[in-house]
């Protein structure tokens, strides 16, 4: 399957879910690439390139950068290789997304509750509109980066189930500090508990762990 994680709008924790997607399927011992399709800060390769310093004998995908129409080009025969393809896009309207569209199979669209962030999600929509023009896909919103509390959640996923043509994951993926302390040392959320926030770290991973299920049907190993 090839996967896009991919907005309109940047700030929405696209590459953190795309990277934790690639590690949670390599712990299921899948073949998974990893495609950085982000010209400006390639934050997913950097990540990569330490993940393999730090920790050499972990769980690994192969991890490679493409950007514009390389994507929809190289892309289609790159993922013949592998079980799964993840690409990560940067938070534009870009070549790169629209390339990328063009050859999935699901995309994922973080939203963060935040009324700007909310309204972005109409300009993604229209381009997925425009892509299943010559090739069909499921489109699916996540709401990321979530308030731990509060109604904004709830009124968030409301004003995402108004847009047509786009699947609302039950899932909530909160906001939580064991995601960047996590990525600091080269590791998935589901690899790292933070002693300091042993609670925080446990409930970031059902989260996750909840998320993963829902789209590839599979336990994540402990």
């Amino acid at each position: 399957m090839i996967c896009t994680i991919g907005n309109t709008k940047g700030g929405v924790g696209k590459t953190t879910l795309a990277v934790n997607l690639a590690i949670a399927l390599a712990r299921q011992r899948q073949d998974v690439l990893l495609i950085d399709g982000d010209g400006q800060q390639q934050t997913a390769i950097t990540f990569t390139q330490l993940r393999a310093e730090k920790h050499p004998g972990a769980p690994t995908y192969t991890g490679t950068s493409l950007q514009g129409a390389p994507i929809r080009v190289q892309g289609p025969r790159l993922a013949e290789r592998y079980r799964h393809t993840i690409i990560d896009v940067g938070g534009r309207d870009s070549a790169s997304l629209r390339a990328a569209l063009m050859i999935s199979d699901l995309v994922i669209v973080p939203a963060a509750p935040r009324s700007f962030e909310i309204w972005g999600v109409q300009d993604c929509r229209n381009l997925i509109a425009e892509a299943r023009a010559t090739r069909d896909f499921r489109a699916l919103v996540i709401l990321n980066c979530a308030d731990p509390a509060g109604n904004d959640n709830q009124a968030a996923l409301e004003a995402l189930r108004d847009f047509e043509g786009l699947d609302v994951s039950p899932c909530v993926l909160v906001r939580r500090k064991a995601y960047p302390n996590a990525a600091a040392m080269g590791l998935g959320v589901m690899e790292h508990i933070d002693h300091n926030n042993r609670e925080g770290s446990i409930k970031a991973r059902e989260e996750f762990t909840q998320f993963f299920d829902s789209i590839f049907g599979e336990r994540i190993h402990p």
